[in-house]
């Protein structure tokens, strides 16, 4: 049931709203029939309470990602009653913390209403931590007994949530293997659930995917990509497959070029020395845009289960060659002396980052799809971080429409699947400029979230994906050979820069990056007309 009814979840725009002060089986109800809906769905579906007690166990419970993701994404859960009732959560890290330390620590991050004080306090005492190191059994054997004293915890399944530097995956993906295998043998389940990067090129990526499917099988390991959670990258599934218009024109005979976009207006800001190490390409475009491109070019699946979904996916990988470096522009920027703050400050500036570093910051590649339905058309990934603003969305262009009657006046179709910020779908089209004049104009047709659905609260990926994990829905999750693809089309490029120390070209904080960038789009095929700006209606 569970991955077929979040597909739907995603496809309906059942959407979750804030719970009510109402309550039932002490669990605040929604004001949202659809929520009612999905909480019964999920309490009564066999597989997602074949065992009474779940225990979620989030190693790396003092850092940065379980403080401000996790351990909110654990509490909107349930006090949203989505969760089993008889669920624990173990913290875990080497840091010595106390449950209520965590609480404080997190609390700014949780959104907590004054009418939810109780049922907070309820989910902190199903809260418990141990302190340990990551390398040594020892502390993994504590853990394991500490696990086997909670309640239910003979049968209870077990989420292993590794919110951790990839420098220790193998060492705690060791230990849990050896120290948690009673579970195994008592009868509930353990998933492990794997932030990227998965490494940092096809070697060190089959490296680790080789030790997990050592430990584990690959229905246990849930490599988790959070933009698979957004609401509008899970929507272009529904867009394409539920639509019998976009179905003709979604191929090379319509489309002129897909353009993926990710923009960030800040820069590394004291993370320099992490990000260097990865670059924007390994922090965003192999991951993040590589993903919405297979959503966007893969062909219908033959159900929305899981696997005839990663199949689809995986075979628009297969058929795309490695980036080379003729199709990319490379930008590092550099401080705006107009600007304030941080934006006077260059990526160099930042005493973490080392001195004459050639990290990008900035990054265009153009891939091709060397198959029946896109040979030929260009797939522009572009992202940075100390750009114009913030926006990730994905763009089709389409071709110019033959015999055209109106002088030049025309400018392409455009379809805009804008994924944050202000989630939207719309069209640019021309239409009849209003009066006496036969002039053509461009204009949208417009789906804008804050307009259509202002009452209802879209999910943070994480609660999605966390929730998939539960049901064991791996449609939203990489899978190990999508995960080799991907790294196959960018390594050659990303070991190319580094060996010949490629410099990337400044560009000044707050621009849209350097020039040479828009001058790859338009030689590719991708036309700025520079005549129009979406408006958000929800702040007319």
């Amino acid at each position: 049931l569970c991955p077929t009814f979040f597909f739907s979840i995603a496809s309906n725009h059942f959407l979750l709203t804030h719970p009510s002060e109402q309550k039932m089986s002490g669990i605040p109800l929604s004001r949202s029939e659809i929520f009612g809906q999905l909480r019964k769905e999920l309490h009564d579906d066999e597989e997602f309470h074949q065992s009474d007690a779940h225990i979620f166990i989030i190693m790396g419970a003092s850092g940065d990602l379980a403080k401000k993701k996790i351990y909110p994404t654990l509490w909107w859960l349930f006090r949203d009653g989505l969760l089993p009732e008889q669920t624990h959560f173990v913290g875990f890290a080497r840091s010595d913390l106390t449950v209520e330390s965590i609480r404080a620590a997190c609390l700014p991050y949780m959104k907590v209403a004054d009418a939810e004080n109780e049922r907070l306090a309820a989910f902190f005492r199903q809260n418990s931590y141990l302190s340990g190191k990551y390398a040594d059994e020892g502390s993994f054997t504590r853990l394991n007994a500490h696990l086997l004293s909670l309640p239910g915890a003979a049968e209870a399944n077990r989420l292993f949530y590794l919110a951790l530097p990839p420098s220790v995956y193998q060492d705690v993906t060791s230990n849990i293997r050896k120290t948690q295998h009673v579970c195994h043998s008592i009868g509930g389940w353990t998933r492990v659930i794997v932030e990227k990067p998965f490494g940092r090129d096809l070697e060190t990526s089959e490296q680790l995917s080789a030790h997990l499917s050592s430990l584990f099988t690959e229905d246990q390991i849930y490599r988790i990509d959070h933009y698979l959670g957004k609401e509008m990258v899970q929507n272009l599934m529904v867009l394409r497959f539920g639509n019998r218009i976009f179905g003709p024109i979604w191929n090379r005979d319509s489309v002129a070029c897909v353009v993926l976009t990710f923009k960030e207006p800040f820069g590394t800001q004291g993370r320099g020395g992490y990000f260097n190490d990865f670059g924007i390409i390994r922090d965003v475009m192999q991951n993040h845009l590589l993903q919405m491109l297979s959503l966007v070019a893969m062909e219908k699946p033959t159900s929305t289960s899981s696997d005839d979904v990663r199949d689809e996916k995986v075979k628009v990988l297969k058929c795309i060659a490695p980036v080379s470096m003729a199709d990319v522009i490379l930008g590092q920027y550099v401080g705006n002396p107009t600007g304030e703050g941080d934006a006077k400050l260059g990526y160099l500036d930042d005493p973490t980052v080392p001195k004459g570093s050639h990290t990008p910051t900035f990054a265009t590649a153009v891939l091709y799809v060397h198959n029946e339905r896109w040979d030929g058309v260009p797939f522009i990934l572009r992202c940075g971080k100390a750009l114009n603003e913030r926006k990730a969305e994905v763009r089709l262009q389409f071709t110019d429409v033959p015999g055209d009657i109106f002088e030049g006046q025309c400018q392409r179709n455009e379809l805009v699947v804008r994924v944050q910020p202000n989630e939207a779908v719309y069209a640019k089209m021309m239409s009849k400029k209003p009066g006496m004049f036969f002039n053509p104009e461009e204009t949208e047709l417009d789906l804008t979230y804050g307009s259509r659905y202002r009452d209802v609260k879209l999910p943070d990926a994480y609660e999605r994906l966390i929730l998939d994990v539960f049901c064991g829905s791996q449609m939203h999750f990489v899978r190990s050979d999508e995960l080799r693809e991907a790294w196959r089309i960018f390594t050659p490029l990303l070991h190319q820069i580094e060996r010949e120390k490629i410099p990337p070209i400044p560009y000044t904080y707050g621009s849209r990056g350097p020039p040479e960038a828009d001058e790859l789009m338009k030689r590719v095929g991708f036309r700025y007309e520079g005549t129009y700006k979406w408006v958000n209606p929800h702040r007319l």
